[in-house]
């Protein structure tokens, strides 16, 4: 299993528009074969800092959605939206010590 946590902060003028497009990507997301959690949340902190939450069954799985069609779509219309450029952080629970 792999975990992501993935973090965008987008221009408040944009924040609708962000938001808009991202409830559809995570629709078609979750549909994807290896999905077994994906969503986006909004910082508590900061109203335009959105953070998406992914768990995927294999590394495979989360490979195949970065190459899928809805996720170019996504980019491209994301990408003037965005004040920074997307943080990603891929854990995989194997490498964590657990006590």
């Amino acid at each position: 299993m792999i975990y992501v946590v993935a973090t965008t902060e987008v221009k408040p003028e944009h924040r609708d528009a962000y938001i808009k497009g991202a409830k559809d990507c995570v629709a078609a997301t979750q549909k994807e074969a290896g999905c077994i959690y994906y969503d986006s949340h909004v910082s508590v902190n900061n109203p335009n800092l959105f953070v998406v939450v992914e768990r995927w069954e294999s590394r495979e799985a989360l490979d195949a959605h970065s190459r899928a069609p809805h996720m170019k779509v996504w980019r491209d219309l994301s990408a003037p939206f965005k004040a920074s450029p997307t943080q990603i952080e891929i854990i995989n629970p194997a490498d964590v010590i657990k006590r």
